[in-house]
């Protein structure tokens, strides 16, 4: 999937799929109320925001938030304000609705990794979740974080990288991810970049256990199948990380 229709067509699917998310909330150890389509675990979640540090009225921007289940944790945890951004009108419609079932205070709007559509330094905190491979150019993404960022604001990114970028059974998008330059080419400071096999485990597990389940006529469940089959193939192709930069001065 690469286009907005299609993720469009991934998260309405999602809607009617309770097995879908029972395995991703028990397999990544989340809390009960988080909607994930990643795969970012409660550990890792607890790691993000210790690093981004968001304090109460700052501002967080989601960006590629999906159903925005892991921006509304983090304004559960911290009261900071949530700014959600996602190509896909049909994720908005969804982490939209959320937000107001939770009772969350939350702005939601259709934008790109590479244009969101907000102001400049609008936001103390940038959070991309598994998504940032889509990119399309990945430099232009990371400077339109810079962009929006406040002077000292950061940015924290979990995404997959190449264990060899030449290797060609991997999506060119895959192979294109390499943080620990790109972020400084883009303008960012303090880049850390960190290999993180702890969650790459539990990824494991989870896509050997979405197999097991009877799918049925669930299309989610089928969807979730596919991307197993595929990921599990050449699971030992890609490496899990945790990238964080903050934006300097300007």
């Amino acid at each position: 999937m690469t286009t907005a229709e299609d993720f469009d067509r991934w998260y309405a699917d999602r809607v009617e799929s309770p097995v879908a998310d029972e395995l991703v909330q028990r397999v990544l150890a989340l809390p009960a109320d988080l909607q994930s389509t990643s795969l970012l675990t409660g550990q890792g979640l607890d790691e993000v925001v210790a690093i981004l540090g968001p304090r109460p009225g700052q501002v967080l921007l989601d960006l590629a938030c999906g159903r925005g289940g892991y921006g509304l944790e983090i304004v559960r945890r911290t009261g900071c304000r949530l700014v959600g951004v996602d190509f896909s009108a049909v994720a908005i419609e969804q982490a939209t609705r959320r937000a107001a079932e939770l009772a969350i205070p939350a702005d939601f709007q259709v934008g790109q990794l590479t244009d969101t559509g907000l102001e400049d330094a609008c936001a103390d905190a940038v959070l991309i979740v598994d998504a940032f491979q889509f990119a399309d150019p990945k430099l232009d993404a990371l400077r339109e974080c810079l962009r929006v960022l406040h002077p000292g604001g950061r940015l924290v990114i979990t995404t997959w990288e190449p264990v060899d970028p030449a290797d060609e059974r991997l999506p060119l998008r895959m192979r294109q991810v390499d943080l620990a330059n790109q972020l400084p080419e883009a303008g960012f400071a303090d880049v850390e970049v960190t290999s993180k096999p702890e969650w790459r485990e539990i990824e494991q597990r989870f896509w050997q256990e979405s197999l097991t389940v009877d799918a049925g006529d669930d299309l989610a469940m089928q969807s979730m199948q596919d991307e197993a089959r595929r990921v599990l193939k050449g699971f030992d192709l890609r490496r899990r990380v945790l990238a964080s930069a903050t934006a300097p001065p300007r």
